[in-house]
């Protein structure tokens, strides 16, 4: 009988502790949860409302070929985008300056600058923006006489957002680097799909002649 008073005894102990090191376990998570709140609210909000801000000027300095150095290092006053990504990071604001950096970087042929902001920038959910950066990534890799990284990411742009501005738009451009690497039956797949699939798209209407090109060779 004793045994039993012991067992039993022992069973409650266990459960007491258990229940303490739970409550313990959810007090953690509980404050866990309100520091994250108030990082997001407290800082990382004002932060995008800062980088927001800053954000215009360089747009402005982008769209203008002589003044694309301002819009990458600033004037001085207004920020540029490289510092934009730097000071405001993980601001949506940062992962865009990324972006227009990249592209910025490939208008000046210095690829690898490009690639290695482009690399940067982090999927947003837009059907043309993510796989548009995805495929400048794969524009550096062409310019840069790196044609089997070049089809890789077009493939990846591609694939990305099916849509009909896009997706034919790298696809072509995955034939062209496909035709560099001696791949013409890969090269023929991507121009026919764009002719099946997409038949109405600008790239559509001239694709016979890189089509009848490539079937030519094989």
């Amino acid at each position: 009988m004793s045994t039993n008073i012991n067992s039993t005894e022992k069973k409650g102990s266990f459960f007491q502790d258990n229940q303490k090191s739970v409550i313990f376990i959810l007090g953690g998570i509980i404050v866990l949860i309100l520091l994250y709140i108030g990082y997001q609210k407290f800082y990382l909000a004002p932060r995008a409302e800062k980088a927001a801000d800053a954000m215009y000027k360089a747009e402005e300095y982008a769209l203008i070929d002589s003044l694309q150095k301002k819009a990458i290092d600033g004037d001085g006053t207004f920020l540029g985008f490289k510092e934009i990504a730097d000071e405001y990071s993980n601001t949506p604001s940062a992962n865009i300056a990324n972006a227009y950096l990249g592209s910025l970087y490939l208008r000046q042929q210095n690829f690898q600058e490009a690639i290695k902001y482009l690399k940067k920038y982090a999927d947003t959910g837009s059907e043309i923006l993510d796989p548009l950066v995805i495929g400048l990534i794969g524009d550096s890799y062409s310019e840069s006489h790196d044609y089997k990284n070049a089809a890789d990411y077009y493939k990846k742009a591609a694939d990305k957002s099916k849509n009909s501005y896009t997706t034919p738009l790298f696809l072509k451009k995955l034939g062209l680097v496909y035709e560099q690497l001696n791949e013409n039956k890969q090269a023929e797949e991507a121009y026919s799909k764009i002719k099946t699939e997409y038949p109405e798209s600008a790239e559509a209407s001239t694709i016979d002649g890189p089509l009848a090109r490539v079937q030519a060779k094989q």
